[in-house]
């Protein structure tokens, strides 16, 4: 049975001008496919065996090449977006076709140059196409890295509920938790991030923080910040739920009352019952 997206081992049945016909198994049944002329090697006859990748033509043919793709069905991988048209856009894999990914399946608008991340399916058409979606549960558990260690990785997907997905190296499964604030990260950027977890499952664990007693001036001056946008009075103090400090401030609540502690040794703010006030 001939694969579409997949690497094969055929036999050459039959020689013309214009390439080679190969199947995997001869017989009543036997299914052909092309291996156009510019593909064939010189040395290559009739009862020869040649592994080749299917895909389809540019009229949606099964054909056969020799040449490597960067991805097969259901693998993954970095792409450079070649070209976008109404329809979606076109991505470079080595082959001379591009591979088409379909506005349905981008998690954000992409543009010619840019890098993607993406997975390879057959779409309803059974055709070969491209994909941002779906990459979780693809990306691979076993990284190298230990906790403390300094990844660089691919922000690929947000959840409200768990955070921001991450693929280290553009392999690895990784989450910055939803704690953390997301509100500059895009789909597509590279971050550099801190391991803070190896699950047993061999999931990362990441944060953008420092150490804590690295960040906490850091994450004061934006308290402080965020205090004078409120007019020197912020409404509400350090035993607010978890979500209106995220909200409004954009920190945990546990790297808030850090900050706030910090402050407030300082003297530069007081804390009353409803509200943070700074310290004239």
């Amino acid at each position: 049975m001939l694969r579409l997206g997949e690497k094969q081992t055929l036999e050459v049945v039959k020689r013309v001008e214009f390439g080679a016909y190969l199947a995997e198994d001869r017989g009543p049944d036997e299914q052909r496919v092309l291996l156009p002329s510019k593909q064939v090697p010189d040395y290559l006859k009739i009862g020869d065996r040649i592994e080749v990748f299917l895909y389809k033509d540019s009229k949606d043919r099964l054909i056969a090449t020799t040449r490597e793709p960067k991805l097969l069905l259901d693998q993954f991988g970095v792409l450079t977006v070649s070209q976008t048209t109404k329809i979606g856009a076109f991505l470079e894999w080595g082959l001379e076709k591009d591979l088409f990914l379909p506005y349905k399946e981008q998690t954000c608008p992409v543009k010619a140059g840019d890098e993607v991340l993406v997975r390879l399916y057959v779409d309803k058409s059974e055709r070969l196409a491209a994909s941002m979606r779906g990459l979780y549960h693809l990306l691979c558990q076993n990284s190298p890295y230990r906790v403390e260690d300094t990844v660089k990785g691919r922000v690929y997907e947000f959840s409200r509920n768990f955070g921001a997905f991450v693929a280290v190296d553009d392999k690895y499964s990784a989450l910055i938790p939803s704690h953390e604030d997301h509100s500059r990260l895009k789909i597509g950027q590279i971050i550099e991030a801190r391991v803070t977890e190896v699950k047993e499952d061999g999931k990362l664990t990441l944060t953008m923080r420092q150490k804590a007693y690295l960040q906490i001036e850091e994450d004061a001056n934006h308290v402080l910040s965020v205090i004078e946008e409120f007019a020197g009075v912020l409404p509400f103090n350090d035993k607010a739920p978890a979500e209106v400090i995220m909200r409004d401030v954009g920190l945990s609540k546990n790297a808030f009352k850090r900050a706030v502690g910090h402050l407030y040794k300082e003297r530069l703010i007081e804390i009353t019952d409803k509200s943070i006030r700074l310290v004239k």
